[in-house]
């Protein structure tokens, strides 16, 4: 049984809501994030990453970053520029990529379901990005960017859906990089109620991105309640903030990869030492995967295409079999040296949203020896790992779009 609870969201006035939207703290370093906000005071990176507004020498874990987060969110509110729902609601957030949107409902999940695993998950958490976390949803006393959740198709669920996006938006813009964001207020009680009923229904939800979030909403929202001596359960803080996307609207991008070194071997060495696991052939031009255990690889100005054994692919495991996993296990770990690709120095990671050219341009410019391109992660594997309690190997997912920060706050009371 799922929770998709209404809450009095704090939202942009719809004529400022361009302005105050923004990126999501993680898809930008603190450098780029100074850069986006210029000329934008309203931006929510202001919140997000509030080092913008402090010198650049500042640690980003120093207590006055948190609390200028604080007063840049309360500043906000005073100014008129984010207003408070006069009575709990749903809502509704579009989000058009190209040629594609997905519809995710806007509501509260609920911190226990975090905890006993009604809200599944398929990563492994960082124990300081945690806290870093934490401590942003402690100090600011709100959850300011949505958790990105995926549930199973529902087609009684998409009928609310369909007849709400039959009218017109509350706001509606195209940001900086094309993606447009709109969004619905769903008031009616009878809905609301159909809804909550309806994903009470739903077994199982998936945290598709925001793994660092929702560890954070989970980690508050017990110490909010332990700390209460008068707790029922119903308080805020034991909700956080959530977008719904039903699972056959959601896109999994690439997430590929670029290596320093070839660990000692020449050009032709590593190919050799590859066809003892897979097959590998010169490409014509850009190498973009077009099905499971088919990888790119590009090295000294040119691609390859490279195959994995079909008996790789026939693992019964279901994080085994996952193209990634073949990729550290077959290719990094053995081949390359890489142990831990989340802190070896001598790998990185480049979401698809960046295009094959950005692979090219960090080989050819001498910061890596060689990139690999990968065919995307599909969402029925995530869930399927989510659903046998297992986890991904680092950077198996890139959801696009990204959810936008700003356009719906939570406080925890």
């Amino acid at each position: 049984m799922a929770t998709l609870r209404p809450f009095k969201a704090f939202r942009p006035k719809p004529d400022l809501a361009a302005e105050v939207a923004a990126k999501p703290y993680d898809v930008l370093n603190s450098e780029e994030a100074r850069e986006e906000v210029k000329g934008h005071p309203l931006s929510f990176l202001h919140i997000g990453k509030p080092e913008v507004d402090l010198d650049p020498s500042i640690d980003l874990h120093d207590p006055a970053v948190y609390a200028k987060g604080r007063d840049n969110l309360q500043k906000l509110i005073s100014d008129g520029a984010l207003v408070e729902d006069a009575k709990p609601c749903m809502y509704l957030y579009a989000q058009t990529m190209g040629e594609h949107t997905q519809y995710g409902l806007v509501g509260c999940a609920a911190v226990e379901e975090y905890w006993d695993d009604t809200i599944k998950k398929h990563e492994y958490t960082r124990k300081d990005k945690e806290a870093d976390r934490c401590e942003h949803v402690r100090v600011t006393n709100a959850h300011t960017g949505p958790i990105f959740l995926t549930y199973p198709d529902n087609t009684e669920v998409d009928a609310i859906v369909d007849t709400v996006r039959a009218q017109p938006p509350v706001t509606d813009h195209v940001a900086a990089d094309g993606i447009r964001h709109q969004t619905w207020v769903i008031d009616g009680d009878d809905t609301i109620a159909k809804l909550e009923e309806l994903f009470k229904g739903i077994p199982n939800l998936y945290v598709a991105d925001g793994h660092h979030r929702s560890a954070a909403a989970g980690i508050v929202g017990r110490e909010r309640a332990k700390a209460n001596p008068d707790h029922k359960g119903d308080e805020e803080y034991n909700f956080f903030l959530a977008v719904y996307f039903p699972a056959g609207q959601l896109r999994i991008m690439d997430y590929n990869r670029v290596v320093k070194d070839l660990n000692g071997m020449t050009l032709e060495q590593f190919i050799e030492k590859l066809g003892e696991n897979f097959t590998v052939r010169p490409a014509d031009g850009q190498l973009r995967p077009s099905k499971k255990g088919e990888y790119g690889m590009y090295v000294d100005g040119k691609w390859y295409v490279i195959e994995a054994a079909q008996a790789l692919l026939d693992n019964p495991d279901p994080v085994l079999k996952l193209d990634v996993a073949i990729m550290q296990n077959m290719i990094l770990n053995p081949l390359l040296g890489i142990e831990d690709p989340r802190t070896d120095k001598r790998i990185d990671f480049v979401g698809g949203i960046r295009g094959l050219g950005e692979l090219e341009r960090r080989v050819n410019n001498g910061e890596m020896k060689l990139a690999f391109s990968m065919y995307p992660t599909s969402i029925e594997e995530l869930m399927d790992i989510a659903d046998a309690g297992k986890v991904m190997p680092p950077k198996s997912t890139w959801f696009e779009p990204k959810l936008r920060d700003g356009l719906f706050v939570h406080f925890l009371d």
